[in-house]
């Protein structure tokens, strides 16, 4: 699929069907978040990938935004192992984390898949259905699945700021 056909189609899907993900899929959406880019190549970056119906159903305890998908992604950062930038202290773990994010859908969405990232959550309570979680920030989860029948964007998927609201051109 081409690059900007797969970021115009992405969108933040409520309603998946009750269909397992193709290993292979799920393999390639992983390989995604593994080789983006993160400051100076740190690697800050943790993800569990949960699809155990059990662990699928506790994931409700954490957050509301749980629409039924199969494949649970949850994006960590170890703040401790990542690049710090020099002038200001300013740590760059969870830009990394979303940026790693950020590959998953999209590669996700070049997939055939629908995802949905989820922000509200209770990070204390996810890290206790996790293995492995201490020392790391918990940032993201994501729903990812077949989107069901009838599943369409939102009304405010297409509204968007002007060109000239969203960038300052210094010529």
């Amino acid at each position: 699929m081409d690059f900007n056909t797969v970021i115009q189609n992405r969108y933040s899907c409520r309603a998946f069907a009750a269909q397992e993900i193709e290993p292979e899929k799920v393999e390639r959406i992983l390989e995604a978040g593994r080789i983006a880019p993160t400051a100076v190549n740190k690697q800050p970056v943790h993800i569990w990938a949960l699809t155990h119906p059990d662990t699928l159903e506790a994931v409700k305890g954490v957050t509301r935004s749980y629409y039924g998908a199969p494949l649970i992604l949850v994006v960590g950062c170890r703040p401790a192992d990542a690049w710090v930038r020099r002038y200001d202290g300013k740590n760059g773990a969870e830009v990394d984390a979303a940026i790693v994010a950020t590959y998953l859908m999209l590669a996700a969405e070049n997939a055939g898949l629908a995802t949905l990232w989820v922000g509200s959550f209770d990070p204390a309570l996810l890290a206790d259905l996790l293995p492995g979680t201490e020392g790391y920030d918990l940032v993201a989860i994501i729903n990812v699945g077949y989107p069901a029948d009838g599943s369409v964007p939102s009304a405010m998927h297409g509204s968007r700021v002007s060109m000239e609201e969203f960038v300052t051109r210094l010529d």
